[in-house]
């Protein structure tokens, strides 16, 4: 069976092509360094299958050309769908397979790593070593333990979180439709987001994007939060409007912010800009805030999650092949 790969890179042909040569029949795996959009259907002809990342796009105009091209079935090689247009996918007839999970710890501990370098001030200090300057003058940070936690979004990947936050001192309060039973278990008490916004010294996000969930960080919110909270985006872009939290860190209502994700990112991350200029206005602002820590989209980039994600990607393929669609981890 073919299937055309989009938006891969070195680390993508290493952990597939592995994974592949580990099934008894390998698939046939082409690789494209493109993002799949409407202009770069054509190189899916002949294929069976697409396999897509985070930003590839999959509108209905995408979704039919592809069908006019053969493609029966899109596998994700992520969590999240919100960038699949799910209705046209069905009326097509177009399956749409994704890897629901991979490898929690892997996010929940960039999680950690981003509030311990927004909070010791980790990246100005490397810095500051390299210019051979040891004063510590604004780097000034704050014990963690005892600090209240807000985890909206419990699912893997937030219970993950809290538990590590749990285990540093911390008290953890959390908002999700379908609350965890042994997280509550455990100490975490679950309130509603009017309760968690003020409580919080630190609020993560870990729910997926959708319309209920889109800038669920907004103006309004980050009114109601307490003032200097530290915000940690390791879900998806949207769930924050950056120009609402540019505001918020120029009157210091937000304290620190730490984003692996951007909601305009398609444009920027997973590439070599370097030699590039900065087209994103918006971007370019909020990198000019010195509590303000981006990381571009690499919570999940540890060895073990790419190890999961490859093996559950060619599963959804072959399985797919196979007519088992019970076996698959389906959207819709």
């Amino acid at each position: 069976m073919k299937v055309a790969v989009f938006s891969s890179k070195t680390y993508d042909r290493e952990f597939l092509t592995a994974a592949n040569n580990n099934l008894e029949t390998p698939l046939q795996l082409i690789f494209h360094e493109a993002q799949l959009n409407q202009h770069s259907t054509l190189l899916a002809q002949g294929c069976a299958a697409v396999c897509c990342f985070v930003n590839d796009q999959l509108d209905a105009t995408v979704l039919q050309q592809l069908a006019k091209s053969g493609v029966k079935l899109v596998a994700l090689r992520c969590a999240g769908f919100n960038q699949v247009d799910l209705a046209e996918a069905k009326k097509l007839d177009i399956k749409i397979a994704r890897v629901a999970e991979y490898s929690p710890h892997a996010v929940a501990e960039h999680a950690l790593a981003l509030i311990l370098m927004l909070n010791r001030q980790l990246h100005r200090a490397y810095r500051r070593v390299h210019d051979n300057d040891y004063s510590l003058n604004g780097l000034l940070g704050f014990d963690l333990v005892n600090k209240t936690v807000g985890v909206i979004g419990t699912g893997k990947i937030g219970h993950t979180f809290a538990r590590i936050m749990q285990g540093i001192g911390c008290e953890v309060i959390a908002y999700d439709l379908q609350p965890d039973p042994a997280l509550a278990a455990s100490g975490v008490t679950y309130v509603a987001l009017e309760d968690l916004w003020p409580a919080a010294d630190i609020i993560s996000l870990h729910c997926p994007l959708n319309i209920h969930t889109h800038h669920l960080i907004n103006a309004t919110t980050i009114d109601q939060m307490k003032a200097g909270v530290m915000l940690i985006n390791t879900s998806r872009g949207g769930l924050i409007d950056t120009r609402a939290v540019i505001a918020g860190l120029k009157n210091k209502n937000v304290g620190y912010l730490g984003l692996d994700v951007y909601e305009e990112e398609a444009n920027l991350f997973f590439e070599d800009n370097s030699n590039s200029l900065l087209q994103d206005d918006i971007f370019a602002r909020l990198m000019t805030f010195p509590n303000v820590v981006v990381t571009g989209h690499q919570a999940f980039f540890t060895r073990e999650a790419l190890t999961t994600i490859a093996r559950i990607t060619l599963d959804n393929i072959r399985y797919f092949e196979q007519n088992d669609f019970s076996n698959m981890v389906l959207v819709g």
